[in-house]
């Protein structure tokens, strides 16, 4: 995380005791860490398709109750790294974990470990702070008991919390989940003061949000050369909001596919985009796209730092 503890910290009233801590939300790509998150908090926080890799930084998701703060870290999936932005997403895992109180670490029950899952085991072991395993998916899966009982054999610890749910069918048993994480929080100053649920700039949320749609949008392999960026954010004398951002692309062919015949493709985007945009803000909304080509930038790191990805 960019922030320490100690710089994000703020003083709540003299003599009250508080509880606060940064909780990390790990897994591999896919198993449902964002849903899980977006879930507890009760509002999206963070992206959610079909797609491995949807997450790309740490997203963070505040949970503020009476005298206890949860900030949650939703990372990226940990994989094999095979670009710039691969690399950037393994190193916002491993900077998340060093600095945190509490790991949920989050597994398909629906299939047994696998490499990645091993990867997840190996870079949380060691951490001796509050750890859950939560076994997520159980709706869909035949044989969550011993896909679950494989996915524990991976830690070397015994002092780990066992949960098994469907973060997307099963509310009350994420908001359990909550309770207890909530009342492990050592005691801290609350990090962030009011009630906002994420440190997220109405910028790059909407930004993940456009992204979002167009990862569901676009064909298999496409999505995951496909940055965003909100470049202007006003509303008008009408109360609407509007909104210029960019899709960005690596290759003139994909730009051309992203535009679709007739615009097709683009608008719909931009149309599912604003939809969504108009629910949460509880607002009309005004979306213009651009689709715009920045040559290879996974691989540029210039361009990972323009794109905000630093």
């Amino acid at each position: 995380m960019t922030d320490s503890k100690s710089e994000t910290a703020h003083l709540t009233t003299a003599n009250q005791k508080t509880y606060a801590g940064f909780v990390a939300i790990v897994g591999k790509p896919n198993v449902g860490k964002s849903t899980l998150l977006n879930t507890m908090l009760g509002v999206k926080v963070s992206p959610v398709t079909s797609k491995p890799q949807t997450t790309r930084r740490g997203v963070r998701g505040i949970n503020t109750s009476d005298d206890r703060q949860a900030v949650f870290v939703d990372t990226p999936g940990l994989h094999q790294a095979k670009d710039a932005l691969g690399k950037f997403m393994n190193q916002e895992i491993h900077g998340t974990l060093s600095d945190v109180d509490a790991i949920i670490w989050v597994v398909d029950l629906r299939r047994p470990p696998g490499d990645e899952d091993r990867l997840v085991a190996r870079a949380i072991q060691g951490f001796t702070n509050p750890l859950w395993l939560v076994g997520n998916k159980l709706d869909a899966a035949k044989y969550p008991g011993e896909a679950f009982d494989a996915y524990s054999k991976l830690l070397e610890r015994e002092d780990f919390n066992r949960v098994m749910l469907s973060a997307k069918e099963n509310p009350k048993a994420v908001a359990s989940l909550l309770e207890e994480v909530m009342h492990a929080l050592p005691e801290n100053p609350f990090f962030f003061p009011g009630a906002g649920k994420s440190d997220q700039s109405r910028e790059q949320w909407a930004g993940e949000i456009i992204r979002e749609e167009a990862m569901n949008t676009l064909s298999e392999e496409l999505p995951y050369s496909v940055a965003t960026r909100v470049l202007k954010w006003e509303a008008n004398a009408e109360g609407m909001q509007v909104i210029e951002a960019e899709i960005v692309v690596e290759k003139v062919q994909h730009r051309k596919i992203v535009v679709g015949s007739e615009g097709r493709m683009i608008k719909q985007i931009g149309q599912r985009s604003r939809k969504q945009l108009e629910v949460f803000l509880n607002a009309r909304v005004y979306l213009a796209l651009e689709v715009v080509v920045i040559r290879d930038w996974r691989s540029d790191v210039e361009a990972l730092r323009e794109l905000g990805y630093e």
